[in-house]
């Protein structure tokens, strides 16, 4: 899969990983996004790490789907417990 095709599906799974995990998050949608992205490229990475599976086969594969939206929730829940702790801190 061409990186085109990896960004727009890290945009795509961002945006799921943000309709899963309401809430406000520092830096709006631009690094909702972009947390999006690199999310689908750690889920792509921990799936092959973790289970030995290959989850970037191909866009319409429901793995490779499922992997980025994985990874996505987890860096937005990262980033959310690093800005929330430095955003109180400062308060």
């Amino acid at each position: 899969m061409g990186i085109v095709a990896w960004i727009l599906i890290g945009l795509l799974a961002g945006f799921i990983a943000k309709a899963l995990m309401p809430g406000k998050d520092p830096g709006g949608v631009i690094i909702t996004m972009l947390i999006g992205v690199a999310g689908g490229l750690l889920g792509g990475f921990l799936g092959k790490v973790i289970f030995g599976v290959d989850s970037i086969d191909g866009f319409f594969d429901l793995s490779t789907w499922i992997a980025a939206i994985l990874g996505s929730v987890i860096l937005l829940a990262v980033y959310r417990l690093v800005t929330g702790k430095r955003h109180h801190s400062h308060a």
